[in-house]
């Protein structure tokens, strides 16, 4: 197991740590926020065979990169948790006993502040939210981000590890991944209900050819990227709908 030989090299350094895995989703999308989780496992005294338990439940969930899931694999994997609608900026506690605890949080950062920062810098912006959220202060660490960056943390104990497609290598990055992407595809949904022609309740907010043939239509919303290409045209000439 990939995690699992993290948690033993940590281990062997400190006796009470943490490993965290993030993800993000919604990169791509022209409308709606960002959205990140990371996944946070609080060791506070090392006990391989609880901890291999718990990695091996994960894995007969199915916990991997939320992409390779159907929306109903998904939703049954958080069932499993007792979650049946999630919500941002809280944190979530999967699992707690003596020696380990488990936390996972969402963030998500708005299309305005997209804007004004940048997709690449909010969706790191929103992963280290998540992870300042969901650790434990005090305690060294070891974050799994998902990708080839590092975020902008302030800690020395907070050791940084970028793993390329990590979703599929690390089941803290994977169950992070479901969280994010269930939340933001949920929070669509809303959305899509609010402004219907977009068809946002099938796409997210991706830009397939019926969101960009309302946009051209309709006009863009307000949460709407007006940087994006294929938005930022339409905002120049026309302004909001």
């Amino acid at each position: 197991m990939f995690d699992l030989k993290l948690f033993k090299k940590k281990a062997s350094e400190y006796s009470s740590f943490f490993l965290a895995g993030c993800d993000e989703v919604g990169r791509g999308p022209l409308a709606g926020p960002v959205v990140a989780a990371c996944t946070s496992i609080e060791i506070k005294k090392f006990d391989e065979i609880e901890l291999k338990s718990l990695l091996k439940a994960w894995t007969k969930l199915g916990v991997t990169d939320s992409k390779k899931l159907k929306s109903k694999e998904r939703s049954s994997i958080l069932t499993k948790f007792s979650i049946i609608k999630l919500e941002a900026f809280q944190n979530y506690t999967l699992y707690s006993s003596k020696n380990i605890h488990i936390v996972i949080n969402i963030q998500e950062i708005s299309p305005v502040k997209i804007d004004q920062i940048n997709i690449l810098e909010a969706s790191l912006l929103a992963m280290k939210e998540a992870v300042l959220a969901s650790t434990p202060s005090g305690l060294p660490g070891l974050i799994l981000i998902d990708g080839n960056k590092k975020l902008k943390m302030i800690s020395p104990l907070l050791e940084q590890m970028p793993v390329v497609k990590g979703d599929l290598k690390s089941l803290l990055i994977g169950l992070a991944s479901i969280f994010a992407k269930e939340y933001r595809d949920e929070l669509m949904r809303e959305n899509a209900l609010l402004f219907p022609v977009y068809g946002w309740e099938q796409n997210s907010g991706y830009p397939t050819k019926k969101h960009l043939e309302a946009i051209s239509e309709h006009g863009i919303t307000k949460i709407h990227r007006l940087t994006f290409r294929g938005v930022k045209e339409i905002y120049e000439t026309r302004g909001y709908n």
